[in-house]
């Protein structure tokens, strides 16, 4: 059975590179995405993605408050969260490698990204 990925960025191209790239690369996964952070809650009203790669910064809502929304929800706080930011602070890769299961900047090499996911994957 494939492992669902969910990808919640607001640029469009990076949700799809990711998602071409993986699903192409990887035949074990499939990739969904969406562009907000909205968006995101509503879909896993329906979907329970098996791990979700989170982008922070996002207009609307960002990537710190999706995650504490997953995390006021039994439901949804077991889903392994992935920071895939664009941002270099240490503070927030310090504070984001604590609160989620990684932190990782972008661009990020395709090899790296799935060894972080089947780290967390294989230990769900």
């Amino acid at each position: 059975m494939k492992k669902k990925i969910l990808i919640v960025d607001d640029e469009e191209d990076q949700i799809q590179s990711i998602k071409i790239a993986m699903e192409s690369l990887y035949k074990e996964f499939e990739v969904h995405g969406v562009t907000d952070g909205f968006k995101c809650l509503e879909y896993l009203k329906k979907e329970k993605p098996d791990l979700i790669l989170l982008d922070l910064m996002m207009p609307g809502m960002n990537g710190w408050q999706v995650h504490d929304a997953l995390l006021r929800s039994s439901k949804l706080q077991t889903i392994p969260v992935i920071f895939l930011t664009g941002v270099s602070d240490p503070v927030m890769k310090a504070t984001g490698q604590l609160v989620a299961e990684d932190y990782i900047e972008k661009p990020v090499e395709v090899a790296e990204l799935k060894k972080r996911i089947d780290k967390y994957l294989h230990n769900k």
